[in-house]
């Protein structure tokens, strides 16, 4: 099995039981403004545990990393916010290789499509809150991160932890 499996399948489990889920919110508001902060208590406790252990990982690698790039991290999956995963949806999902999301039938799935546009929804939810653009640009493009060199961070953070 390779590396990216065995964390791919450590990440699954950890996801599978919200009540063993322990973010550290205290520490995360630190780096969110009221309005963001808000959002980010709104996402699932599993979804935000992964935010903080995402913000964390990154802040070791870059100490003088921007606010708004951690703010970003802790907010990436507020866009799943929307819509709450079943245990056997969150496994599904999360089984499914972001580029082989079918766009068929199957890719009306309600819980696929949350898992391909939750950047966008994200990042919206973000502006419409009143937080920082920075915050928004950023988890807009943390799936597709282009040629910004932050967004790329997060997108390698995200996809690492």
């Amino acid at each position: 099995m390779t590396w990216h499996a065995l964390q791919k399948a450590a990440r699954l489990a950890r996801s599978l039981d919200p009540l063993r889920a322990a973010p550290e919110d205290v520490w995360a508001s630190g780096w969110l403004l009221l309005s963001e902060w808000r959002l980010y208590l709104a996402m699932d406790p599993r979804d935000r545990a992964h935010a903080v252990r995402v913000a964390q990982a990154l802040l070791r690698a870059y100490p003088s990393a921007r606010g708004e790039l951690v703010a970003a991290a802790l907010l990436h999956d507020v866009g799943k916010a929307e819509r709450v995963y079943r245990v056997w949806e969150r496994v599904l999902v999360g089984l499914v290789p972001l580029g082989l999301i079918p766009w068929g039938p199957l890719g009306r799935w309600q819980p696929l499509r949350l898992r391909l546009q939750h950047p966008a929804l994200g990042a919206a939810a973000i502006l419409a809150a009143g937080g920082r653009s920075a915050v928004a640009r950023l988890v807009a493009a943390h799936h597709h991160p282009g040629l910004d060199p932050e967004a790329e961070l997060l997108y390698r953070f995200d996809h690492s932890e």
